[in-house]
């Protein structure tokens, strides 16, 4: 079942649309959250999509290291990471750039 879980990223609001449990989605987004905080706080002055791209190398290289290191070798883990990468591209689809 899909449904539409608002979440706060960087002081924005995004409704997204998912059909993983909401509480997940919602943990994403604090996760996301967290590391556009921490990149801010060492990128003074930076603008947002500059951040977030930093932000999106860095989840990437953490799920690549995973990835190699065999941590992500489960069909369940496969799973939830084809689930949040299609979350990913439907939130990216929808931001203009």
């Amino acid at each position: 079942m899909t449904r539409v879980v608002t979440v706060d990223i960087g002081g924005q609001r995004y409704p997204i649309r998912s059909a993983l449990d909401a509480e997940y989605v919602s943990e994403l987004a604090t996760y996301v959250d967290e590391k556009m905080q921490t990149a801010g706080d060492r990128m003074s002055g930076s603008d947002v999509v500059k951040v977030a791209v930093l932000v999106a190398l860095n989840i990437a290289d953490e799920y690549f290291r995973c990835r190699d290191a065999g941590d992500l070798a489960s069909a369940d883990l496969r799973q939830r990471a084809s689930e949040v990468e299609a979350l990913l591209d439907d939130a990216l689809a929808r931001f203009s750039w």
